[in-house]
């Protein structure tokens, strides 16, 4: 890592109800020990409460798990939310158990990555490292 190039700043949040966070956690230390400042929400935020930490701590992306199912209404709100905000440049990615079937309308959405169980941490860290820290519009 270039010790002149900022430390990315992701948020890892648990929106809605879903009170498992033990993947999300996994995640969050992976990116904190491969170098990232990670700012985690714990459990039951809202998109509203996401969104809000994401714009105050400056974050280049927002990582959401969700394993309730819900993860089409709270991923867009979310997206929704930082576009009203002005940040759309906040790269969103996500994890938990999300159908094939849903991939492509999130991708729509704006989501730019779901990783879902067996995904390992190396996968994960490495297309974050590709991905996130280019704050342009998609």
């Amino acid at each position: 890592m270039d010790s002149e190039a900022p430390r990315l700043r992701v948020v890892v949040a648990k929106p809605g109800l879903d009170g498992h966070d033990r993947g999300a956690k996994v995640v969050a230390r992976a990116l904190r020990d491969a170098g990232m400042e990670v700012i985690y929400t714990g459990l039951h935020q809202t998109p509203e409460q996401i969104v809000a930490t994401a714009v105050a701590e400056d974050a280049d992306a927002i990582g959401l798990s969700v394993l309730s199912g819900a993860h089409l209404t709270l991923f867009a709100r979310v997206v929704d939310l930082l576009q009203a905000a002005g940040a759309g440049d906040v790269v969103v990615f996500g994890g938990g158990i999300i159908p094939e079937a849903d991939r492509a309308e999130l991708a729509a959405l704006g989501v730019r990555q779901v990783f879902t169980p067996g995904a390992t941490m190396a996968d994960i860290v490495s297309w974050v490292r590709a991905n996130v820290g280019h704050r342009t519009e998609f």
